[in-house]
């Protein structure tokens, strides 16, 4: 069965006066219609420029250097500029990290979700209007005829994040990209931007990569997920699996440090060190200096993805191995 998406080895480098840096090395995920996949990491681990690399929106000096991107069966790594300008918004949407740098703030919301349909579709702006109404109740916006005429300053963060979302679904996309959709949002306002994010997803069948550093909530809304660090993908598989047994020391590292795991009078878990720079990126295991079982294969030898739990996880770590009965020929 083919896939919906499907990202094969996806290379993307940055060209500076002293040499080209990899920011993605080959990063391989599929998603289909209607699936949720998170995206998870500290900042720097390449989760962002992952999204914008399948869409094609890496700014120069960036580049994708390697790789497909095939979505429907058709590979966007070798679209041009026009034919990649029909695929967003029209198929695969990104709703991005901050809705008031996302939003225009001299021109109101109506203006921004007609003009976003008119240049999408055909259609006159009387029919763009009443889309644009419907999506707006879809995201529970209250008032939504009176909310058209208002600019983004009027809005609160949470319901201007609705309002992105609103932009997002209005050509109908199959795959959304949603890149830190809940940052500087409260609490309670986050748990609800996430829940409204998942029932669209269940009814209209929209596939959805959520990027997030928030092992929560990817334990809550994703079906699957793939834990990023410097530019790879170091542990992938179900978000229950993968949150309830943890095999990649960094994914332990990570749950290990969300407070709510905590037992009374205990110390916060921290990972020590930091995510290396592009230009600092160690030989090997790029995740050795900071890991409590390195060895010396870590250091010299970069680790292969090991099978385990039955064919449904992928680990690159030199301290996993495959279960006997998993081990290929």
């Amino acid at each position: 069965m083919s896939h919906l998406l499907e990202v094969i080895d996806l290379e993307v480098k940055f060209g500076l006066r002293f040499g080209d840096l990899t920011a993605i090395n080959g990063i391989r995920f599929t998603l289909d219609r209607g699936e949720r996949m998170g995206l998870v990491g500290e900042s720097g681990a390449g989760k962002s420029v992952t999204g914008f690399a399948i869409i094609n929106l890496i700014s120069k000096p960036g580049f994708i250097s390697g790789g497909q991107v095939i979505f429907n069966g058709q590979d966007l790594t070798r679209l041009g500029a026009e034919q990649m300008r029909d695929i967003r918004g029209n198929h695969i949407s990104m709703i991005f990290q901050d809705p008031m740098m996302t939003l225009n703030p001299v021109l109101t919301i109506g203006t921004q979700m007609i003009e976003t349909l008119l240049a999408h579709r055909q259609i006159n702006r009387r029919d763009a209007k009443g889309i644009a109404l419907e999506k707006l109740r879809k995201v529970q916006i209250p008032s939504p005829e009176k909310r058209l005429g208002q600019y983004p300053h009027e809005f609160s963060g949470g319901m201007r994040q609705r309002i992105v979302i609103a932009i997002a679904l209005i050509t109908d996309p199959e795959i959304i990209i949603a890149d830190e959709p809940t940052t500087a949002l409260d609490v309670t306002i986050q748990a609800e931007i996430m829940d409204l994010l998942q029932q669209l997803c269940e009814s209209e069948r929209t596939g959805l990569i959520l990027i997030t550093h928030d092992l929560g909530v990817v334990s809550q809304v994703t079906e699957k997920m793939a834990v990023m660090y410097a530019g790879k993908i170091v542990e992938s598989g179900p978000t229950d699996l993968v949150v309830g047994n943890p095999r990649h020391p960094y994914t332990q590292g990570l749950i290990k440090a969300i407070p709510g795991n905590l037992q009374p009078g205990a110390r916060l878990s921290q990972i020590p060190g930091m995510m290396p720079t592009l230009t600092d990126i160690p030989p090997g295991c790029a995740f050795n200096p900071r890991c409590p079982l390195s060895d010396a294969i870590c250091r010299k030898q970069e680790p292969p993805f090991v099978i385990v739990d039955h064919q449904t996880r992928e680990v690159a770590c030199h301290m996993v191995n495959p279960e006997p009965s998993e081990k290929t020929p």
